[in-house]
């Protein structure tokens, strides 16, 4: 493997050097199974977002062939409905057994996100042919979710009812979802108009009907999210962005998880890095990835999930909390990097620019329709 181009690369940004940029996709890929699964951490589970993020990551630092792996457990793990399970375990055997038998549209989503990812990174035209029916599946399980006011509902469980709310942060990353599958449709030929329709219904719900969307408010995702899955730019993103700022980000540690907790995460602090570059904040967006560098190991390369940084009513001490350290909070911070260094493959994805947006919208009363 070689990681001299890449890691120069991102090194630029002069947060982390080479060395240690190499150290974090080490780390990554010493999590990864050999069946090409990427759990959280050795003996925890797997969520198919967050490999699916862990692996973009892999891309990032020049290890395709680590990514295609994780691409392809994927495409082995489909179930028949074209989803994922929440969760699987992960054991000596492998990660195979599902511990949460919830199918998250969200979850099952983002594969197209980081194919997409991975064909920019790499070229590899076989590789989106080899993908198509994986990637349309899951698309095709997403858009059955969505809603008459094109909101998209977050899951079906076991006995396969779907959930009666759509949740902000899964939508918006949806989005994002949705534009790469109709790139990748696009790329080998597919073209795909009901994907279309339901990629403009659910971005003009994201910018103009948020009372579609369950409160979560609380939440540090609800609120960067719509711009980091590309639904929201320009003054309406840059005023969401100040509306939140003094609630969510702690000056000198990184952006809080909950607004109500004195809990950052390393996560949420490179997702809002990816934002706030995403507007052109690139100054705030290199800080904030500095701060977050308090939850790096340097033994390891790897980033604790998250610190307390003062006592709380749940009866937590500032203390690093939980004591694990993720593959997708380390991948997380790789991301942020490629972006601030203009790496091509994630500045296109995150970036938005050149994504298909979907067909437009027109409204007459409370009935909204895709052109």
């Amino acid at each position: 493997m070689t990681f001299g181009g890449p890691a120069a690369l991102l090194a630029s940004e002069g947060i982390l050097d080479a060395d240690q940029i190499r150290g974090t996709a080490r780390g990554i890929a010493a999590v990864q199974r050999p069946d090409g699964a990427i759990p959280w951490f050795h003996g925890g589970h797997l969520d198919p977002w967050d490999h699916t993020e862990a692996a973009m990551a892999l891309d990032v630092a020049g290890m395709p062939e680590r990514a295609l792996a994780a691409y392809r457990w994927l495409a082995a793990s489909q179930n028949p409905d074209g989803s994922w399970y929440a969760a699987y375990a992960d054991t000596p055997e492998g990660v195979s057994e599902p511990t949460n038998r919830l199918r998250e549209s969200n979850f099952t989503a983002y594969i197209a996100v980081g194919v997409w990812h991975h064909w920019l990174a790499t070229g590899d035209q076989d590789f989106l042919a080899e993908m198509w029916e994986p990637v349309r599946r899951a698309t095709e399980f997403v858009i059955a979710l969505q809603a008459p006011g094109g909101e998209i509902l977050w899951s079906r469980d076991e006995h396969d009812r779907a959930a009666a709310e759509a949740l902000l942060t899964g939508c918006s990353s949806m989005y994002q979802a949705l534009r790469c599958a109709l790139a990748i449709a696009e790329r080998i030929g597919r073209p795909r108009p009901d994907w279309e329709a339901a990629c403009g219904r659910l971005g003009h719900a994201l910018t103009e009907h948020r009372e579609l969307f369950a409160d979560k408010n609380t939440f540090s995702m609800d609120w960067y999210y719509p711009i980091l899955g590309t639904a929201l730019r320009g003054a309406a993103a840059e005023k969401r962005i100040a509306e939140g700022w003094e609630r969510f980000v702690v000056p000198g540690l990184g952006a809080r998880c909950l607004s109500t907790n004195p809990w950052v995460t390393g996560g949420e602090t490179c997702e809002l890095v990816l934002s706030l570059w995403a507007l052109g904040d690139v100054a705030r967006a290199r800080t904030l990835l500095r701060d977050i560098q308090h939850l790096r190991d340097e033994s390891d390369g790897m980033y604790w999930t998250g610190r307390v940084y003062e006592a709380n009513l749940q009866g937590h001490q500032p203390a690093i909390w939980p004591e694990e350290k993720t593959a997708w909070t380390a991948a997380s911070v790789l991301l942020a990097l490629a972006v601030l260094a203009e790496e091509k493959a994630t500045v296109a994805v995150f970036g938005g620019e050149g994504l298909p947006e979907g067909l437009p919208v027109s409204c007459a009363g409370e009935e909204c329709l895709a052109a």
